[in-house]
């Protein structure tokens, strides 16, 4: 059986949000962190989340969770930091793959997740990327197990960039928005919101 764990990047600062931390915003009546993780764990026995050092209210969002807790002490430098410290956990799983879910994307559900590691299983050594209906490469991703280490020398806040520009990642469209929908200022939270059905 195709295996996949699921890493939640959480230890980013927020900076555009001006104050406020866009990972304890409610919705569906908890933090977003809490339900991506819920979400995650819905498709994945194994789901890690990356945290920074200080932000206990993150932590705490995670409480009673079967999920991994990754602290990142070199939060500051940006997202690598979180994809290092979450190849370098998926690395020692028996798992095929390791799909990264942006915690900040509201709309991704369990289903999507599901699907995407099916999808995966059928092509398990290339990578998966969510996209748009007009292929506008979103999240989450899935990265085949032999391309972790890769992550490893990861730096700085590019994420993982120039990786799938090295292994271009197949294309799978999410209905709507969803796959390109990431919420980092309070303006989009606000229009988001407004928004919703």
């Amino acid at each position: 059986m195709h295996q996949c764990a699921i890493l939640l990047p959480a230890a980013g600062a927020s900076r555009r949000m001006r104050g406020a931390d866009k990972l304890l915003q409610e919705v569906e009546g908890r933090t977003i962190l809490r339900l991506m993780a819920e979400r995650a764990l819905q498709a994945s026995a194994r789901v890690a989340v990356t945290l920074p050092p200080d932000a206990p209210e993150r932590a705490r969002a995670l409480d009673g969770l079967t999920v991994t807790r990754l602290m990142v002490p070199d939060a500051t430098e940006g997202m690598a930091g979180s994809l290092r410290k979450g190849a370098s956990w998926a690395m020692q799983l028996p798992v095929q793959a390791l799909m990264i879910v942006l915690p900040d994307m509201p709309e991704i559900t369990a289903d999507d997740m599901r699907k995407l590691i099916q999808l995966h299983a059928s092509h398990p050594t290339e990578p998966l990327r969510a996209c748009d209906a007009a292929q506008h490469p979103g999240h989450p991703t899935v990265l085949p197990h032999a391309m972790l280490p890769e992550l490893l020398t990861l730096s700085g806040d590019t994420g993982a960039r120039a990786l799938l520009a090295r292994h271009r990642p197949r294309l799978h469209p999410l209905p709507g928005r969803r796959a390109i929908l990431d919420l980092d200022t309070p303006e989009a939270w606000a229009d988001w919101r407004a928004h919703r059905p």
